[in-house]
């Protein structure tokens, strides 16, 4: 969904949510698997995450099976029109994540219902919205939320990286929100709900749907395998190291600026995976581009997926993970031990009309303490991976997601206070 013109954002802003419908209804129609009305939610997707808490939900809550991302431009300069909209939000998030409708206005026949409907007999499913704010929304031209001097140094705009082909129309934003569930229609549900609530002070930029977590974020995860068949995020950070969650994912208590603190930094790509080259590599390209076995995961060397990578580890005199795999580029012991929290997911979008190939790939989501020394120098590591060969980056984002809230206190109310 891009906003690439002011008129096109007006229409947004009176026709967000039928817009969003429209852009991933074929998706949500493939994937969708929602019991009959009345029907019983299925054993073990109905479980409701907390919304409130320390840190927002949806970061080191276990992942869920389906995501829709969406990206807003705020339309509006009113500070308290803005303000209010967040509280709204928080408010419909509240009830959303308990699987309940939002309002209670929806047997009313002569007025528009409180809640589009569609979700109402499906459950929590796990729902979490994660909330974050981006670099445009503190860069306005004169400061009219009054929030320019807190912007944290860390919230920059992503530097381009070798063999980026980064689309602006697809990137960036002022707002972001990550729904992610284990029903594609409560993910949806939760974005276009929120999209229409926000009605005039916000319009959808972009959006990406998910399917398929490529990572695991607590110890009873299977770790999962992404399009091109290998398992990926097998050394992910987990909820059970609170040690390194402290380290590398949340804005400490002394770190600055101090309304970020126990919030963290959110960092988007959306990676097409060249899949028809791919397909046509040998099974030793594809393990010697990853660095693993294809079959069991296992570092090359080794004989498990969770044995330690060996780096040195040599056969005839040459390294048996090569300079250029991607586990050794991207391993911690390769980049001064920065370490961040993945919890991407696979897409699929369709057909791409130019080389009528498929247009599929990973939407990278990765948490941290501070992007530059997280993803960034990773990334810039990368230059020479060998998987670059197979891919694309064709967009970014960076959002700072705030702390989580209390019982009476709304997403952003350490920025706005």
């Amino acid at each position: 969904m891009n906003a690439r013109s002011v008129s096109r954002r007006a229409f947004l802003g009176t026709a967000g949510a039928g817009a969003l419908a429209a852009t991933v209804a074929l998706g949500t129609d493939a994937l969708a698997h929602p019991p009959g009305a009345g029907a019983a939610v299925p054993k073990g997707l109905d479980a409701a995450v907390p919304f409130e808490g320390a840190h927002q939900a949806g970061i080191v809550t276990p992942v869920q099976d389906r995501l829709l991302f969406a990206s807003f431009d705020v339309v509006s300069d009113d500070r308290t029109a803005l303000v209010q909209m967040l509280k709204d939000w928080t408010s419909a998030a509240r009830r959303m994540a308990a699987g309940e409708m939002i309002g209670t206005d929806n047997d009313d026949l002569v007025a528009p219902p409180d809640d589009t409907g569609e979700a109402q007999d499906l459950g929590p499913q796990s729902l979490t919205l994660t909330f974050g704010f981006g670099t445009s929304l503190f860069d306005r031209a004169d400061d009219p939320f009054g929030i320019a001097a807190r912007k944290p140094d860390a919230l920059a705009p992503m530097p381009a990286f070798a063999r980026d082909e980064i689309r602006p129309e697809m990137s960036e934003g002022d707002l972001a929100i990550q729904s992610c569930a284990n029903d594609p229609t409560v993910a949806f549900h939760a974005i276009r709900d929120l999209a229409r609530i926000g009605r005039g002070v916000v319009a959808l930029r972009w959006s990406q749907q998910g399917f398929g977590r490529t990572s695991v974020t607590d110890t009873n995860q299977v770790t999962p395998r992404n399009l091109m068949g290998f398992k990926d995020g097998t050394n992910n950070i987990v909820v059970e190291d609170t040690g390194a969650l402290d380290d590398h994912v949340w804005v400490g208590p002394k770190d600055d600026p101090d309304w970020m603190r126990g919030g963290s930094y959110l960092v988007t790509r959306r990676i097409r995976m060249m899949l028809e080259i791919w397909d046509r590599s040998t099974l030793s390209d594809q393990e010697l581009t990853f660095g693993r076995n294809k079959g069991e995961g296992a570092p090359l060397g080794a004989h498990e997926e969770h044995d330690a990578v060996n780096l040195k580890a040599t056969k005839d005199g040459a390294l048996l993970i090569p300079e250029n795999a991607h586990i050794r580029l991207a391993a911690p012991a390769a980049n001064d031990g920065v370490r961040i929290l993945r919890r991407g997911f696979s897409f699929t979008d369709g057909i791409d009309p130019v080389t009528n190939q498929l247009d599929a790939g990973l939407f990278f989501i990765a948490y941290q303490r501070d992007p530059r020394t997280g993803f960034i120098p990773v990334q810039r590591h990368l230059a020479t991976d060998a998987l670059n060969e197979y891919i694309r980056h064709e967009s970014t984002g960076t959002f700072a997601c705030p702390p989580g809230v209390g019982a009476k206190g709304f997403v952003g109310e350490t920025l706005f206070d």
